[in-house]
């Protein structure tokens, strides 16, 4: 297929206007190659999914964070990256999170879902822990039940004071710093930013595996428990 009309597949789920100004969604390495039948994807292009694509001889890697600096020896693929346009596009990468969770939840500004519900805090920890396990809970104040939960896949933190001002007693999202979690007036739940969000590739899957061999790179968090 031609690998521009593939790309348009991407495009019209998440369109690129939608992306951060900061952002360089589109197109990271772009060859003379126009045909591509076999693509592979992945949440980030390391070294290692970049040699699964040449090992497997795809033409094309799809991955939903961009290279600010692209090593040279990248050069000899295409690559295109779907980010921030992704994460607010409906069915996006924080949807998709939710979705795994059993939840469901309306966008609220651009990358926030909140889900209005009555749960206990234990009873959602063990909701996440499923899908995320190795979570992490604040609780300052020790709540014991919550009703309005914000949702940012990814590294949320900038979107706190928004989760609260939409009135959420609970927000969950990767990346929450020691002294975030410190100052937390409500319930903080960092889920892991690869764990929120490696559930996105199977959303790239199902917008071109009709018209591509799609192959889902091997990855893993880089953290590893001691």
């Amino acid at each position: 297929m031609n690998k521009y009309d593939l790309v348009n597949k991407i495009e019209k789920f998440a369109p690129p206007e939608l992306q951060e100004k900061w952002d360089c969604s589109g197109w990271i390495v772009e060859t003379g190659l126009k045909e591509v039948k076999k693509v592979l994807i992945a949440l980030t292009v390391t070294e290692s999914v970049f040699n699964q694509a040449i090992e497997k001889r795809c033409d094309m890697i799809i991955t939903h964070h961009p290279l600010f600096n692209i090593p040279l020896k990248y050069s000899s693929i295409d690559i295109y990256s779907s980010h921030t346009n992704m994460d607010k596009a409906l069915g996006g990468t924080t949807d998709t999170f939710v979705e795994a969770l059993g939840l469901t939840a309306h966008p609220v500004g651009d990358f926030l879902r909140i889900c209005d519900i009555d749960i206990s805090v234990k009873d959602l920890c063990s909701k996440i822990k499923k899908v995320s396990p190795y979570s992490r809970v604040v609780n300052n104040k020790s709540v014991q039940k919550i009703s309005k939960i914000a949702f940012c896949a990814g590294s949320g933190m900038d979107l706190y004071n928004e989760a609260i001002e939409n009135g959420c007693d609970c927000f969950v999202t990767g990346d929450v710093k020691y002294h975030s979690a410190v100052e937390s007036e409500i319930v903080l739940i960092d889920a892991g930013h690869y764990e929120t969000e490696i559930l996105i590739k199977n959303v790239f899957q199902n917008l071109i595996k009709e018209t591509v061999e799609v192959i889902i790179a091997n990855e893993n968090s880089p953290f590893k428990n001691i």
